[in-house]
């Protein structure tokens, strides 16, 4: 079993590994969903796309959601064996040599754009990494909003996801199913696993289930105490700190 990360550097090691199985066993739309505001997008992507430029040099090509994002970062990485631009761009159409895709950031204004580019790249793999869909996914509303799920946002398969909440956390790590794990002390705790996403009322049953077992915790009966390790939010406060240093 994968167990929750400590630190950022190994949930993008875990992202990375779970992508890589996900595309082995033919899964060709993919997410990668971190669920911390506080991250930098540039920072993630340089370091999570090396794996696939491995694989696939310069037959990779990476998409910011505009020009500026995309020059910025061309200009921060400097020469790199991939294709980097902007997904309105001209000189980042897709291509027939083209082999995989990346998309950093999708988000409800692009989406229309990102649902043509993957009907344009076919058969051809597409990885969304921190995509801002889950909105839309939730919120959608009315007609449109139905169907936009049912012809394009359930088609995304979510390789990996972490999304830290107040005392606990969502996590999923292809191939293994959904979890949700419980803060204990400086540690966390697997609480359970589920087939599909755990959110709204489910995630809140799974929750309170876990507030009340606790609370019939009697003196007589205390809780095993957690190993005394850093948590993962600890250690991503740790590192977001270094990187304003």
């Amino acid at each position: 079993m994968v167990a929750i990360p400590q630190t950022l550097d190994e949930a993008l090691a875990q992202a990375q590994t779970a992508t890589a199985a996900a595309l082995a066993d033919g899964y060709q739309r993919l997410q990668v969903e971190i669920l911390i505001p506080e991250l930098k997008v540039q920072a993630i992507a340089e370091q999570f796309i090396p794996f696939l430029a491995e694989k696939h040099g310069d037959r990779l090509k990476v998409y910011f959601p505009d020009p500026g994002a995309a020059a910025l970062a061309r200009r921060d990485w400097g020469e790199t064996p991939y294709v980097v631009r902007g997904m309105t761009e001209l000189k980042g159409q897709i291509q027939p040599e083209d082999e995989m895709f990346l998309f950093i950031e999708p988000s409800a204004v692009e989406v229309a754009d990102l649902e043509k580019m993957c009907q344009t790249a076919g058969e051809r793999p597409v990885v969304l990494l921190l995509p801002k869909l889950e909105s839309i996914a939730t919120v959608g509303i009315g007609v449109a909003g139905r169907q936009l799920r049912e012809r394009f946002l359930n088609t995304l398969e979510t390789c990996y996801y972490l999304r830290p909440l107040e005392g606990a956390a969502v996590f999923r790590c292809y191939p293994s199913p959904w979890q949700v794990w419980l803060e204990k002390g400086d540690s966390y705790e697997l609480l359970t696993e589920t087939s599909e996403k755990p959110a709204g009322e489910a995630l809140e049953a799974i929750l309170a289930g876990a507030t009340d077992s606790n609370s019939a915790t009697t003196p007589d009966q205390p809780p095993t105490p957690a190993p005394k390790k850093p948590g993962f939010m600890t250690n991503l406060q740790r590192f977001l700190r270094a990187l304003t240093q």
